[in-house]
């Protein structure tokens, strides 16, 4: 396999150039696909925060937090740092935007993308100046982070503000967990192969399990989850992003609206739980334990108390309610502090009707497809086969397993990598349409209502376990259990 195309040139404006995720992700993403070829060294990237610093202040900073790039070596750090330059910028006063507007420049035939790695309240701002200068002609993008609001008032607030400034498609409001292998292989396993897909239904299929655990507490991240939980934090994107994928009817092609359009038919059909709010969600937080075996504190102790009712993990039971997946559970579940670091999604294929093996052949276990998004992407198919040798017929469940790094020998892309070249060519497909995006608010509002109105605090758990008790009872009183060890 040969490097990946290279895109046009561009110029990429980082707002929140010095936080968390520019350093940890999207610098360290831009590093790869320059070291890949896939950008040239005409691109500019132009850091923009509120701190005073030179443009070789700004570089120094990077180079120091992209010290660890596995497999880049210093010549080409240092070409891609060449491409660096910084603007001192403060998104809700006057001063600095002439000299960001002269710098980036106003040429419609280049392409420019502003990505906003702020908070949400700064998005608007941001999109209102970017207007006043004459910045948004042209091939001209914007990127906002999840979560988009608090509630769907907010989010449509939000949307409508930046609609002011961005057309729909100049908007890519993005969700990294779409621009996993293993989420984009989906399509190619369930559309590309004649397998998988008759089997897609409720006819064959007991129930869905997607799964996103963490083993890191809040982190940098306190000020904002103290606010939002993990409910607006990873289930109304990440997971029903997932659950969207997982259940979509075959699009007419792979063209963006196609696909997304499929995406926001699931969205509608999901069954409304705001009544069922406490039978059908856990809502947990994580006390003192041990990840590993280092001790670590509870979340309200590591965040100075007063978050009683801030949720670190949560659990649900969904339900898709048309013709393919009538009656058939997905049972959703996200969490910090957790086992293991895990994200996969599984689907578990009904029993067999009819055993015509004898007693002794052993237990027959259903067949399961797990398909895993970290640590180690791949797809694992669990089957049952004879065990070798004489003796008789004797079961046993084994996996045919594909680890994506192993299968194909090359570095697979993070999905950051993808995600931000995709925005370069304007290619919206793996990131969220306005109407997704609200329709997700529509379906959680009711939950955070019903919460809100029990005056429902969560349960607590220990650090280092798979989340509260109840988060077992949830599945397990529908004769179900989650899939923690794929191995046993």
């Amino acid at each position: 396999m040969g490097a990946s195309p290279p895109v046009e040139d561009f110029d990429l404006a980082i707002f929140g150039g010095t936080g968390d995720l520019a350093l940890r992700k999207l610098l360290p993403a831009l590093l790869r696909r320059f070291a890949d070829g896939q950008i040239g060294a005409a691109s500019r990237i132009i850091g923009v925060a509120r701190d005073a610093m030179s443009d070789a202040d700004y570089r120094e900073r990077v180079r120091h937090a992209l010290g660890t790039c596995v497999g880049v070596d210093a010549g080409t750090l240092e070409r891609f740092l060449a491409l660096l330059c910084y603007q001192a910028l403060d998104a809700n006063q006057d001063a600095g935007w002439d000299v960001f507007a002269s710098r980036v420049g106003s040429s419609a035939e280049r392409v420019r993308v502003f990505y906003l790695a702020t908070a949400a309240d700064l998005f608007v701002p941001i999109c209102e100046r970017l207007r006043q200068l004459g910045l948004t002609e042209g091939k001209v993008r914007v990127v906002v982070e999840k979560p988009i609001g608090r509630d769907l008032a907010s989010a449509a607030a939000i949307n409508d503000a930046i609609g002011r400034t961005f057309a729909e498609n100049q908007t890519f409001r993005i969700d990294h967990y779409l621009g996993k292998e293993t989420v984009q292989n989906l399509l190619a396993l369930r559309f590309g192969n004649a397998l998988f897909e008759p089997l897609w239904r409720a006819e064959h299929i007991d129930h869905v399990q997607i799964t996103v655990a963490e083993t890191i507490g809040v982190e940098r991240r306190a000020a904002f989850y103290a606010g939002a939980g993990a409910l607006r934090d990873m289930v109304q994107n990440h997971l029903l992003q997932l659950l969207c994928m997982v259940a979509m009817e075959p699009p007419v092609s792979l063209e963006p609206d196609a696909v997304r359009d499929e995406k926001l038919k699931v969205l509608h059909a999901l069954k409304p739980l705001g009544a069922d709010a406490a039978r059908l969600t856990v809502r947990g937080q994580y006390r003192a334990g041990a990840i590993g075996s280092e001790p670590v504190p509870g979340y309200d102790e590591e965040n100075g108390g007063g978050h009683a009712h801030t949720e670190t993990f949560v659990a649900l039971k969904a339900e898709v309610a048309n013709w393919r997946w009538s009656g058939v559970p997905f049972y959703l579940r996200t969490g910090k502090r957790l086992a293991q670091r895990a994200s996969e999604i599984v689907i578990a294929f009904r029993q067999i009707p009819h055993s015509i093996f004898a007693a002794n052949a052993g237990p027959i276990a259903a067949n399961e497809l797990v398909l895993r998004l970290q640590p180690d992407e791949g797809v694992k198919l669990w089957l049952m086969i004879k065990y070798p040798g004489p003796g008789g017929l004797r079961l046993r469940r084994v996996p045919l397993d594909m680890s994506f790094a192993q299968a194909f020998g090359v570095h697979h892309s993070d999905a950051y990598e993808r995600l931000l070249m995709d925005v370069v060519r304007g290619n919206p497909t793996l990131f969220m349409r306005r109407d997704e995006v609200e329709a997700a608010w529509r379906w959680i509002d009711p939950i955070l209502e019903a919460w809100s109105a029990n005056d429902d605090t969560p349960k607590p758990y220990a650090a280092g376990t798979w989340g509260p008790s109840a988060a077992v009872a949830l599945i397990e009183r529908d004769g179900r259990t989650w899939h923690e060890d794929a191995e046993a």
